[in-house]
């Protein structure tokens, strides 16, 4: 089993879906911090582009216990947040604070089951900052990935963010992409 959390419009044919949004591909219409509808270690691989960060550091032990508790010993946790560093980059390239305030504060609004919400990131990652919270709840292996070497590569999304955006070519990519192993 695969699973795609906070997949919002986003639907990859054959994995499982996970979102509070209101939307007819969704499997399970959840908070992605709560897999209870799945069993322990029954997933391979999971998957969240770009909603990792919603949760703020206390939240986020919760949110790697729960991950790592479907995940079967071996499996592949898949993140992808933005990154801070490649931000600040861009920041000192442009000198405009436009241009990153959608990356580092998200606003987002969708429709749930419930009517609407308003959702807000609240925290930034960089590599080293990442990586020392996967190991620290139990992943091994932390490594980045690259989403052109995936098998959701042709499905865009934000783990294939750029500045300038959409320029694949030449562009900066200000997402931190990061897998990590269930360690066993």
């Amino acid at each position: 089993m695969k699973l795609h959390l906070g997949c919002w419009h986003r639907h990859i044919p054959g994995w499982v879906h996970v979102d509070l949004c209101d939307m007819p591909h969704i499997d399970y219409k959840s908070s992605i911090d709560d897999l209870s509808m799945f069993d322990d270690d029954s997933a391979d691989l999971i998957y969240s582009s770009h909603s990792f960060e919603y949760f703020d550091r206390q939240q986020a032990a919760h949110v790697l216990a729960e991950w790592r508790r479907v995940l079967k010993p071996g499996g592949t946790l898949r993140l992808a947040v933005p990154d801070f560093d490649a931000l600040l980059k861009v920041y000192a390239q442009t000198g405009e604070l436009g241009r990153i305030l959608g990356p580092l504060y998200g606003r987002m609004e969708i429709e749930t089951e419930q009517g609407p919400k308003i959702l807000y990131h609240k925290t930034v990652y960089n590599f080293a900052d990442l990586e020392t919270l996967l190991v620290e709840n139990g992943f091994a292996n932390v490594r980045r990935y690259d989403w052109q070497q995936t098998i959701h590569k042709d499905h865009d999304d934000h783990s294939q963010a750029y500045f300038p955006h959409m320029d694949k070519e030449n562009g900066l990519l200000i997402s931190l992409n990061v897998e990590a192993t269930k360690d066993v």
